[in-house]
């Protein structure tokens, strides 16, 4: 019997990722770290199915006593600060948060006789300021990150390359580029388009703000990010990084149409000075070749059904 760790399992990426463990991995038991205030909604239907641990993965004794007891077979650290606004707010609590929680777990990792497989979720915020000649962006592109928070996950990251190199533990790194679905937390923009739309429709709100439109990002459902995790730990190289991305890359502004067309009503868009961001990256659009070519993968869940499905949760969540 495999036992899965997953950090941050009340989260929007994680309890997908448990969701999808429970469902296509039959010999495993999942386990999940919660804090003692997390937010228990989006693992309501399968928390009698796992195992929740108390952590604050920012405390070492924290972290090497939940290792120590699950010893764990694979870990997926999902848990961050994971908002890029709020890291310009708080950058000191990104930065403790996404880089000590991180060391943490390779630090306790290292105490056990058969350290587990290890997966960091990193991110495609780390390359930043690309370059047009530069897209669609591969692992070999230069990293220039542009907030606190793309500079927490390029600290993140390579913490787990050299973890690899010096200590040989199994680490496997992804960098995903945005992905969104159901339960996408509000102040992301897919779903905080959603909300409002929603709101729109019942009559509670007359207009969708909006900050910067013109950024274009390279979108992918949630449920075929997870499968794209679970592939990783399966079929890659340990110490290697992975894109995983679609490949293709939208406006924001294009987001925003294709949500309102799926309403089929007229709403009015505001823009809202208060949503823009101190500096933004203009366009992510990555290259999963690599990924691809070791795993099959491929996106299967067309962006149509991933923001019918994100108003639909919104539906439900404000009825």
């Amino acid at each position: 019997m495999k036992k899965v760790l997953i950090t941050g399992v009340t989260g929007f990426v994680g309890s997908h990722l448990a969701e999808y463990i429970l469902e296509n991995v039959p010999d495993a038991t999942v386990y999940g770290t919660i804090r003692m205030r997390s937010i228990r909604d989006n693992i309501k239907n399968i928390e009698k199915k796992i195992e929740t641990v108390e952590s604050d993965l920012r405390d070492s004794s924290s972290t090497k006593s939940v290792i120590q007891n699950v010893k764990p077979d694979i870990v997926f650290h999902l848990a961050a600060q994971s908002f890029v606004p709020t890291s310009w707010h708080a950058p000191a609590e990104t930065l403790t948060t996404n880089i000590i929680s991180t060391l943490n777990i390779l630090e306790a990792a290292r105490t056990l006789s058969s350290p587990p497989k290890i997966h960091l979720a990193c991110s495609s915020e780390e390359y930043g300021l690309v370059k047009e000649d530069e897209i669609p962006i591969k692992e070999t592109n230069p990293l220039r990150p542009m907030s606190p928070y793309g500079v927490s996950k390029v600290a993140q990251d390579l913490l787990g390359y050299q973890y690899f190199i010096s200590y040989e533990l199994p680490i496997y790194r992804t960098r995903a580029f945005n992905h969104t679905g159901p339960r996408r937390g509000e102040v992301f923009v897919t779903s905080n388009f959603a909300k409002q739309i929603v709101q729109v429709e019942m009559g509670r709100e007359k207009s969708v703000k909006v900050g910067n439109l013109e950024a274009i990002r390279d979108f992918t459902d949630v449920r075929d990010i997870v499968r794209a995790y679970w592939l990783c730990v399966k079929k890659c190289e340990p110490g290697e990084v992975y894109n995983i991305s679609s490949g293709i890359g939208r406006k924001i502004k294009d987001i925003l149409h294709l949500l309102i067309s799926l309403t089929g009503i007229e709403i009015k868009v505001e823009k809202d000075p208060m949503r823009m961001r101190p500096s933004d990256v203009p366009i992510l659009i990555g290259d999963s070749e690599k990924f691809r070519l070791k795993t099959k993968w491929k996106p299967e869940i067309p962006l149509e059904k991933t923001l019918k499905d994100l108003l639909d949760f919104w539906k439900e969540r404000l009825k």
